[in-house]
């Protein structure tokens, strides 16, 4: 697995307000989200930007760089624009009803390199898929 990360901070394309950040948000079901977070602090502590945790919808949200949604084609992922409206980073979630997982500035860069998240979300599906024909 590559462990290379995204160095550039999420930006925006007009300056952002104090603590916001023009990030995509890569949703998926918490089991492989939780799975995928394992295998990117195994591969590397910092390979991981700030995670959010939905408990209503059961997802977990990566923070990716801004434009990733443009060829985001992971299957039973979904990738949000913010389109420069910005994602406060503040301790206090931006969403309603979820909770950091790995808050930002807490052992998480500003955003998950979206190629390694890829292959994690990928190796992920294939271990809980082994998982569940196995018992």
């Amino acid at each position: 697995m590559e462990t290379s990360q995204n160095s550039e901070p999420c930006t925006s394309p007009s300056p952002p307000a104090p603590g916001d950040t023009a990030c995509d948000l890569v949703t998926v079901p918490a089991r492989q989200g939780l799975e995928a977070v394992d295998i990117l602090r195994r591969a590397a502590a910092d390979a991981v930007g700030p995670v959010l945790h939905d408990d209503d919808r059961d997802t977990l949200g990566f923070l990716v760089p801004a434009g990733t949604a443009a060829g985001w084609d992971v299957p039973g992922s979904t990738c949000t624009e913010t389109n420069g409206r910005g994602l406060r980073l503040a301790p206090e979630p931006p969403v309603a009803g979820a909770d950091w997982l790995l808050p930002p500035g807490d052992d998480a860069d500003l955003a998950t390199d979206p190629a390694v998240l890829r292959e994690a979300l990928g190796e992920a599906a294939r271990l809980i898929e082994a998982a569940d024909k196995c018992c």
